[in-house]
């Protein structure tokens, strides 16, 4: 006689702090997606709309202002969510209100900078000295972004912009380039991710990579001067994906 098989079904055993922080991590995600499409609805309408986008610097350049401010909004409410794992998204549209004003203040240099040297690149391509200045304009690009990031993240710490703020964030960019690279990096895999599957990118991606952006542009922060500089020298100063 054959004996009868009996199949074990697999169980999936977590314990309840488990869970916890499980969704705890899906509720912060959520909440910064939420935030994110909100504060730049009228940006993501218009890449919606507008097939070409570089062929209109100007107008996606007013609307990548917004960007700033969601981003300060958004590692404002992180941090947020290292004192209350389910800090709700209140918290970030508040932020977004109050660090609106700095974070304008500090973002705007940043993409004068960006737009300035990717018109060069853009004129000087096909002149004489284009293969000897573009490779130096492409680095200011690159620099003059990751620093605009990382301005966020001091901004969401501390709203008192000025140049210091500016100053301090551009020098740990440089100190620190290979974290600025990281994010980049991280950010633009976001983007064209998004671009192929824009509900289900914008419902999980964008969450995930701010958090270890902001992880790791606190990193870069706290490197300059942890003891004199208590608000970046916190339990995530080391960043993620990287080893200070």
């Amino acid at each position: 006689m054959s004996t009868p098989v009996t199949g074990r079904r697999l169980r999936l055993n977590l314990d309840h702090g488990s869970w916890e922080l499980l969704w705890s991590h899906v509720h912060r995600v959520l909440v910064v997606n939420l935030g994110l499409a909100a504060t730049n609805a009228p940006l993501l309408l218009a890449l919606g709309v507008v097939h070409r986008p570089w062929q209109y610097p100007a107008f996606f350049g007013l609307l990548s202002l917004g960007l700033g401010p969601s981003l300060a909004a958004t590692f404002h409410y992180l941090r947020r969510t290292t004192e209350d794992d389910r800090a709700p998204a209140a918290d970030l549209f508040r932020g977004y209100r109050r660090l609106f004003a700095p974070a304008l203040l500090g973002w705007a240099p940043c993409v004068l900078l960006v737009a300035v040297a990717a018109t060069d690149v853009a004129v000087l391509r096909k002149a004489a000295p284009g293969p000897a200045l573009i490779p130096l304009l492409a680095v200011v690009t690159l620099g003059a972004a990751g620093s605009g990031i990382v301005t966020m993240a001091a901004v969401a710490d501390d709203p008192r912009i000025s140049p210091r703020t500016l100053l301090t964030a551009s020098y740990a960019s440089v100190r620190r380039w290979w974290l600025g690279l990281l994010n980049l990096g991280l950010l633009g895999i976001t983007l064209v991710l998004v671009n192929q599957a824009p509900l289900l990118g914008l419902a999980v991606l964008p969450g995930c990579t701010l958090f270890v952006v902001w992880r790791n542009s606190r990193a870069m922060l706290a490197s300059l001067a942890p003891a004199a500089n208590p608000a970046f020298s916190h339990t995530h100063r080391d960043p993620v994906g990287a080893k200070a």
